[in-house]
Parts: C-alpha cells; structure tokens; sequence
C-alpha cells in the first residue's frame, strides 16, 4: 500500500466515524412558554474539551422573563472552584435574549489557550495549560441593572478518542500548538 493510498484510507476512516458520531446529538432544549419569571438555558448541554470539537461547537445561552432594556452576563462556576464569563448580551423588548459564546472566550476561558496567527494570517490556537476541570458547571446570567437571575447546568466532559485524533491531525497541519509551560 503506498502512501496515497494510506492517506485515502485514513480520510475514509475519520469521515465514517464523523458519520456516527455525528448522530448521537441530543434534541436541543428550548425554553418553557409556561415560565413567566427568569429562565436560562444551554445548547448543547454538554460539551466537550477537545480543541477542535470546542472551536466547532457552538455553545449559545437562551434566557427569557427579563426586563427589556436590560443586558445580562453569564459566567459558569465548576469544580475546584473554576470561574468562567461565559457571553453577554442585550435583552429584546420581549424579555428575552440570546448569548453565543465567542470563539475566542471557547479558546482563552475553556481551552486556557491563547490565539497567534501564521505568516499567512491564519488562526494558530497555542495550548500551554490544562482546559478547565471536567465536571458540571453552574450557568447563572445577571442582569446588569436590575439584578434578575437564573441558572442551569453546562456539562463539561473530556475529549474523545474522535476528538483526540482531530487534535492531532490539527498539530500536524499546524492549526494547533502544543507549548510547555515555564
């Protein structure tokens, strides 16, 4: 088996796992009509530590029953006492809001990574320390005048062998770094 042929079979392999994993998805969660006060969401509600799996996931904040007019910050607080903000984001005139986590926060506050760039410009994610712990997160946003709150729960999980290995094909291609910390 030469060469291409190695490379052709392990895209073939990566592509048919990324078949099966993908349809193991839980059904989003959406918010309660029936709840008139403060009410925060998570989709997905688990997610996962993997450098590629955490950039690809998109992890949005869903909350209604507030004041409009208002903005809220949503920070996690974890295991060992772990903090994160999370996303921010105005109230709409209905009382509700909608916060995705931006990359760089995936990256800086998940990952504890940093961001460089190649001579071509093109993002280089850096890791130099451990993500933060696995385990689950308490999500609570607040509003920023008025002080209403709500909570749930974000799930933290490790990374996968299917994780680990976009990871490694990501070191090889130069996307991520793998530094010491000194």
């Amino acid at each position: 088996m030469n060469n291409h042929q190695k490379i052709s079979l392990w895209k073939l392999t990566i592509l048919a796992c990324l078949i099966i994993v993908s349809g193991c998805a839980s059904p989003p969660k959406t918010l309660d009509p029936s709840i008139s006060g403060p009410q925060l969401i998570v989709n997905p509600e688990t997610v996962r530590l993997g450098v590629v799996k955490m950039r690809d996931t998109n992890i949005v904040f869903e909350g209604s029953g507030f004041r409009p007019g208002d903005s809220v910050l949503i920070t996690l607080t974890g295991p060992n006492e772990t903090k994160v903000v999370a996303a921010e984001a105005p109230i709409q005139q209905d009382g509700t809001f909608k916060a995705a986590v931006p990359p760089l926060t995936k990256i800086m506050e998940f990952l504890r990574g940093d961001v460089t760039f190649d001579e071509k410009f093109q993002n280089i994610v850096v890791i130099s320390q451990p993500p933060i712990p696995k385990g689950v997160y308490k999500a609570k946003v607040e509003c920023m005048i008025s002080k209403e709150t709500a909570e749930t729960k974000l799930t933290v999980k490790g990374k996968t062998v299917i994780d680990s290995l976009k990871d490694w094909i990501g070191k090889l291609t130069g996307k991520i770094q793998y530094k010491k910390n000194k």
